[in-house]
């Protein structure tokens, strides 16, 4: 491709602030980047409090971000941010003593040892493939793409037992006999949102839990930034040639076959090529920071069609100041809350300072889950999901019976920040089974259109990042 092709990229978060620096590395130095808010980082948003920012979104990363490094090394920013580490309550309040040798099951965390390393053996040999970047080729049973590896040499190949990957997560493990592993994998996955187990295909799972990053988050071998995860795109956004065109509104694009015209804050722009790293999903979207990919792009009857298949989750987070004399020792995790008979209850509230009790707590629930053996998804699509209002009432009582209860300011609870995201895009295991990511991948370049963003990997920082990257390699 011509290295002087004008490439709009829509969305100033990871996704595509990564695509202009590896377009960037790759010698294409003629793209804009827009972004519709007032900030970039997307869902790596650090707020400031007395001085000090705490985490609305993503909060963490590990040795095996790869991508996330490379954006580390280019915009000259480093993990300098605090330690975390993490306990377990049960819902009294008490001690959840589920992982410690001296107090609980030795026969059951035993038989939970072995199978976690069966699960290491089969995804390096049954899974062979299982955790390169993107989905291209799982649900014919092939993988091409790109290593976990520093390096990430391309690779490809043929693995019939890869199609397995589309069931949800908790059939993958029992088909495999390692049932007990979802108690290890649970933890960075469905309390931060992304979904549960007996819904969402396995593929979602291991691209972002693969088992070099699951271990790392078991021995809390973990990254964070002193100024939040938001940090890194900042500074990303300051050190490509192009800063992202903040409060960027676009109304509307047209694509003619040759060139993309873009109508943005009331004035046309003319491009030859559009990367679009907002959100695909079509149709009405109920949040409040969403907006539908045919509210403004002259989507064909095929895109239509694909990406009114996506869905997202109902994830939200919640800031708040803590009663004096009570702000936690530790971050928390109620692993009962991540059941699915628990929709809006707190399953994680974070403590990101260590003896800063003016510092907010931050609280994570879902609000949605489908019962795929019970209902279909045009049922779950129809059944409301549990009121944002109804589900903050329940988290601020689950953390007052936890023993770290809000500061009251006016007769409320002091709260500081509310995050009702549009989270994790995913298709079901039915669409994935069907091979939608194949169809997708095989529409890249049409119109003059790629696709990029959590929905092509998922919704983790580094694998949205890796997939920039992926698909500047493959198509730039």
């Amino acid at each position: 491709m011509d290295k002087k092709t004008r490439i709009a990229i829509i969305g100033g978060g990871p996704a595509g602030l990564s695509a202009a620096m590896y377009l960037e590395k790759k010698g294409y130095k003629n793209y804009v980047v827009y972004e519709k808010t007032d900030h970039v980082g997307g869902k790596c948003h650090s707020p400031v409090h007395d001085g000090k920012r705490y985490e609305m979104g993503a909060i963490m990363g590990v040795p095996s971000y790869y991508a996330v490094h490379d954006i580390e090394e280019f915009a000259g920013v480093t993990h300098d941010g605090p330690k975390l580490n993490r306990a377990y309550k049960n819902l009294d309040g008490s001690i959840d003593h589920r992982f410690d040798k001296k107090l609980t099951r030795i026969p059951h965390l035993l038989k939970l040892k072995s199978q976690v390393k069966k699960m290491g053996r089969l995804l390096e040999t049954k899974y062979k493939g299982y955790d390169i970047c993107g989905h291209l080729g799982v649900s014919e049973g092939r993988y091409e793409g790109f290593a976990v590896t520093p390096g990430r040499e391309p690779v490809k190949g043929v693995n019939p037992n890869l199609k397995d990957l589309a069931l949800p997560f908790n059939k993958f493990c029992e088909i495999n006999g390692v049932p007990l592993v979802t108690e290890i994998w649970i933890g960075p996955f469905t309390s931060f949102g992304y979904g549960y187990f007996d819904e969402i295909p396995a593929a979602y799972v291991l691209k972002y839990l693969d088992f070099q990053t699951m271990m790392n988050f078991v021995n809390v071998n973990l990254w964070t930034w002193k100024d939040g995860t938001q940090s890194i795109y900042e500074a990303l956004n300051k050190k490509i040639a192009h800063p992202a065109l903040l409060n960027s509104k676009i109304e509307k694009i047209v694509r003619d076959g040759k060139k993309v015209t873009i109508t943005v804050n009331g004035k046309e722009e003319v491009f030859d090529k559009l990367i679009i790293t907002a959100p695909l999903q079509c149709g009405t979207i109920e949040n409040p920071i969403a907006q539908g990919l045919d509210s403004y792009l002259d989507v064909t009857d095929k895109e239509r069609e694909l990406f009114s298949k996506i869905d997202f989750e109902r994830y939200d987070t919640r800031a708040y100041i803590v009663e004096k004399g009570k702000y936690p020792d530790v971050s928390y995790y109620i692993m009962r809350n991540m059941e699915p008979d628990r929709l809006g209850h707190c399953m994680v509230y974070y403590r990101r300072w260590v003896d800063e009790p003016n510092q907010p707590i931050v609280t994570y629930t879902l609000r949605k889950h489908r019962d795929i053996g019970k209902e279909s998804l045009e049922e779950y699509k129809a059944r409301p999901e549990v009121p944002y209002e109804e589900a903050q009432k329940l988290v601020m009582e689950d953390v007052k019976g936890f023993g770290a209860p809000a500061e009251q300011k006016d007769g409320k609870d002091n709260v500081i920040y509310d995050g009702r995201w549009y989270y994790f895009p995913h298709v079901f295991p039915e669409d994935y089974a069907a091979g939608w990511y194949e169809k997708v991948e095989a529409m890249q370049g049409e119109n003059n259109t790629f696709y990029a963003g959590e929905i092509m990997s998922f919704g983790d920082m580094d694998e949205t990042c890796e997939y920039s990257h992926d698909l500047v390699e493959r198509f730039f």
